[in-house]
């Protein structure tokens, strides 16, 4: 019973929600960087094209094939991400990690609607399709850094 109260908590009304209305689905015509991440454990990828101005992201597209949690994790991404430097993505994504792994606080504004992801910690097998949506955007600024230097 209690493994189906967990199970309950986790596929929360709110996270599912977030799941079914992701914002920027697709894929970019013409990136300045993409970046493919796979979780080995569940098969979950999320596939990411980058337009950047400057050192931010001016145009976003995703491509999430991932269970609920990937998908609620890369709808909040979604929701905050144009704008963001990498040293943002990649401060969001540690402190997402910090929060699964049970030793930190939810991740800083704007990326503090991942809090939604709280239960998820219980579940370490779905950790890396949480992180897929931030992981493959770092992977997208690291190939356009690789593009740029020629």
């Amino acid at each position: 019973m209690a493994e189906d109260a967990d199970l309950i908590r986790l596929y929360s009304t709110r996270l599912l929600a977030l799941a079914a209305d992701m914002p920027l689905c697709g894929r970019l015509a013409a990136p300045d960087g993409s970046g493919r991440k796979r979780a080995p454990l569940c098969g979950s990828t999320v596939t990411v094209d980058l337009r950047i101005a400057g050192d931010r992201i001016a145009d976003y597209r995703q491509e999430v094939r991932a269970c609920a949690l990937g998908q609620a994790s890369a709808s909040v991404v979604g929701g905050c991400i144009i704008g963001r430097s990498r040293a943002e993505v990649a401060r969001a994504r540690d402190e997402l990690a910090a929060m699964l792994a049970g030793g930190g606080p939810p991740p800083a504004p704007p990326f503090d609607g991942l809090e939604v992801l709280l239960p998820a910690r219980e579940h370490r097998n779905r950790h890396a399709s949480i992180l897929l949506a931030l992981d493959a955007t770092l992977a997208a600024f690291d190939d356009w850094e690789t593009r740029a230097a020629g």
